[in-house]
């Protein structure tokens, strides 16, 4: 798995933690809070004589004995420790499993060769990846969303300048910053472009998406993440996938301004996330040849949409190509195949909607077959030509589900026990409390906060993600919803638990398949995580 240099924390977070880790794992915390307060011991001794000094004085005490507590651990596994060296430079950008050279080597060609191939790559990394350079540590919350360090991404101006037009209005390269245009400074940009969408598919703005049934996005070539920006202001939850580069990376662009962003493409393999998983897939001069390979492009966009779900796609070569507003054969071929509906379509941009009526690929004649059985676990599986998830009790139109949280009903369709499901969101509950109050001093660095403290307003908030390493239902993540906490968390179902991933994404959260003990794996990411 690739190290990450735009961290401020890691937290590891899985189901019920066993207590011998929990016990560490709260000590290293604990430590870390007295080693960084130290020097301010003062403070904390005149709060004895406030009117809370149960709370303080045992606060100190829980320290004390946690630095106490730790080196005696240390102690003990002093002779297992082992310390890893610095990687050389050309591994600064190092992702496994995403070896260009070594691909080409062995004939992948035809961009396969930008494809995940980790029989090709099983290099094993015993070392830590570099920071670039000149890296920076990023600015707080929210200004980091809009303003972010060039030598933090390694975007050149020469891949600034081929940008397209609407990303050239969006950001602006200075001499060591990127800075991207709010709102108010676009004209034509984004705000304009989602409020544009939302009127194509009958709705008065932007702001009613979520009434319509969309909840998550797929943002695929999402070019500097500043659409995915604008839908998370709205309360969407938007995941910008882009392919693998070394340098000028969309994704490493999008996860330095704190965005939802995954490496993935359409190439040959499909994407780590079941059947019937977005509302909407959105494609904005992706760069990708929708009517290749057969179909198997849209086929797979048509997997992971939900019944009633969208497709917009934005490109000037769909103008060009179009005749009478309509796209000409083999593409418009395609969509009647899939049972896709045009619902409208605007200078560059088309909408087409997914079919709500499963028997539609049986009864319409000409359409893509039927593929066997119940949809499997999609872990990077090579693309298929049939069309999946018909079958499965998940096929419920995105008009039909609930605008909260699940309900008794749709958790039985996922196998979920409603008790458990609410068992397993107290317990989180409780323990988000616990990590925020220990915690806080740390992520709250520059506004000073002791526990029990209300948390302060952005900017002070270092917390933009988290990574919750084995999510089971996603009940962090309903947690740090609740508690109104100004993050957004992306859940990581491991290969070898129970599938809970289409249970996420069912609530519009953010999620994905991964394989932690692959050492040739890979999750590129950049998130501030807690540590259970």
């Amino acid at each position: 798995m690739r190290s990450s240099w735009y961290n401020k924390l890691v937290l590891i977070v899985g189901p019920r933690p066993r207590v011998h880790w929990l016990l560490v794992c709260l000590v290293s915390a604990l430590v870390l809070i007295a080693l960084l307060g130290s020097s301010s011991s003062n403070a904390f001794d005149s709060v004895t004589a406030s009117a809370r000094p149960d709370i303080y004085s045992n606060y100190r005490r829980l320290k004390e004995q946690a630095v106490s507590d730790y080196l005696e651990l240390k102690n003990l596994g002093a002779n297992r420790l082992k310390d890893f060296d610095l990687c050389g430079r050309e591994k600064e950008n190092y992702v496994p499993c995403y070896n260009v050279s070594a691909n080409l080597l062995v004939g992948f060609k035809d961009g396969e060769e930008f494809d995940r191939h980790c029989e090709v790559s099983r290099d094993q990394q015993y070392c830590l990846v570099r920071p670039p350079k000149d890296y920076k540590i990023p600015l707080t919350w929210p200004s980091g969303r809009d303003v972010i360090w060039s030598g933090n991404v390694k975007l050149s101006k020469d891949q600034f300048l081929s940008s397209g037009s609407m990303t050239k209005r969006l950001m602006l390269l200075e001499e060591n910053q990127i800075s991207f245009h709010s709102d108010d400074e676009m004209i034509d940009g984004v705000k304009d472009y989602s409020h544009q969408i939302a009127e194509m598919i009958g709705l008065g703005s932007d702001s009613e998406f979520r009434e319509a049934g969309v909840r998550n996005v797929l943002d695929i070539g999402c070019g500097f993440g500043s659409f995915g920006a604008h839908l998370l202001s709205l309360k969407l939850m938007a995941i910008c996938m882009a392919a693998y580069e070394s340098t000028g990376s969309q994704v490493q662009l999008a996860l330095e301004r704190g965005l939802p962003a995954i490496i993935g493409n359409f190439i040959s393999r499909q994407l780590p996330v079941p059947s019937l998983s977005y509302d909407m897939v959105h494609c904005t001069q992706c760069g990708i040849f929708w009517d290749d390979k057969g179909g198997m492009f849209l086929i797979e966009v048509d997997r992971v949409l939900k019944p009633g779900g969208y497709f917009v796609l934005t490109s000037p070569r769909s103008r060009q190509r179009a005749s009478k507003g309509k796209i000409p054969t083999p593409f418009e071929e395609f969509t009647q195949k899939l049972c896709w509906n045009l619902v409208a379509q605007q200078e560059e941009t088309f909408i087409w909607q997914k079919t709500t009526d499963s028997r539609c690929y049986v009864s319409r004649q000409g359409t893509f077959p039927l593929c066997d059985g119940e949809d499997s676990l999609p872990y990077y599986k090579p693309l298929a030509q049939c069309v999946s998830g018909t079958i499965s009790k998940r096929w419920i139109p995105i008009q039909n589900r609930s605008s909260g949280s699940l309900s008794s009903a749709e958790l039985i369709i996922h196998g979920i026990n409603p008790e458990d499901f609410s068992e397993d969101l107290d317990f989180w509950r409780s323990t988000l409390r616990n990590y925020w109050s220990l915690l806080s001093p740390l992520i709250f660095s520059d506004h000073p906060k002791r526990p029990g403290d209300e948390d302060p307003m952005p900017p002070y908030n270092m917390v933009r993600n988290v990574m919750d390493m084995s999510a089971h239902y996603g009940g962090l993540n309903t947690a740090l919803l609740e508690a109104k906490k100004s993050v957004w968390v992306m859940n990581v179902v491991p290969l070898g638990e129970r599938n809970t991933l289409p249970v996420i994404l069912d609530q519009g959260f953010a999620g994905v398949l991964h394989d932690w003990y692959d050492f040739s794996s890979h999750l590129a990411f950049s998130y501030c995580v807690f540590l259970k």
